[in-house]
């Protein structure tokens, strides 16, 4: 998934290289106002310049046919002051009612405001979002997951991070997916991750399930195929 324009154009040059590849374009929610938070002083390093949050909808807006699922997408309220709150939200409200009108699934990506991005899908009707790395509590987790279309993926460090431990036992099965967020959160602090390690996190999985490891990979493969339309 694309992060910027620069971002997603070089996802989309890589998609249409590899037929494996599914494109996400988003804006992630540091970078929507990232401009902004430069002209404020405010120290964040990302590679690249800086661009307008416009700009980056617009993108996303001229190459939605061509999406898979619209993100990362979200709001951040660990690095974003929150005098930008306002106009980060525009942005992502403007890109959940691009990916509805295009029928394609959101890829979520919030720090220290899940409950304000919840509300807000709800508000707008989202009916298919992936919460990448979800990291807040349990207790918001179950409510989303009891909400039609929604969907939370625990990282590969899940069995070393209680509250991913504790969110992988207590969700629903039906409403869990996997992931690595590559090259972070690796199962062993300090090591690059990797898809592979998505298998770690199926053995625990299967472990606080109290079933085998292809029972988990059979219920994932379903999860996935409910919210993205296509089987992984």
């Amino acid at each position: 998934n694309g992060l910027n324009p620069a971002d997603n154009e070089a996802v989309r040059q890589l998609a249409q290289r590899c037929a494996l590849v599914k494109p996400a374009f988003g804006l992630y929610p540091v970078d929507a106002v990232l401009e902004e938070m430069l002209a404020m002083g405010v120290d964040y390093e990302r590679d690249g310049e800086a661009f307008s949050g416009a700009d980056g909808v617009a993108w996303v807006r001229d190459h939605v046919d061509e999406a898979f699922a619209i993100g990362e997408i979200g709001l951040d309220g660990y690095w974003v002051p929150s005098q930008l709150w306002p106009r980060q939200e525009e942005l992502f409200r403007q890109l959940v009612e691009l990916a509805i009108e295009a029928d394609k699934p959101i890829s979520v990506h919030s720090r220290k405001r899940e409950r304000r991005v919840f509300d807000i899908v709800v508000e707008l009707g989202a009916k298919r979002v992936d919460w990448h790395c979800f990291s807040s509590k349990v207790k918001l987790g179950l409510q989303i997951a009891a909400t039609e279309g929604q969907y939370l993926s625990i990282p590969a460090n899940a069995r070393k991070a209680e509250n991913f431990t504790k969110l992988l036992r207590e969700l629903p099965r039906d409403r869990v997916l996997l992931e690595t967020d590559c090259p972070y959160l690796a199962p062993v602090r300090g090591q690059v991750n990797e898809p592979a390690n998505v298998a770690v996190t199926i053995q625990l999985a299967a472990e606080l399930w109290e079933c085998s490891e292809e029972q988990v990979v059979t219920q994932l493969e379903e999860n996935f195929e409910r919210l993205y339309g296509v089987a992984p």
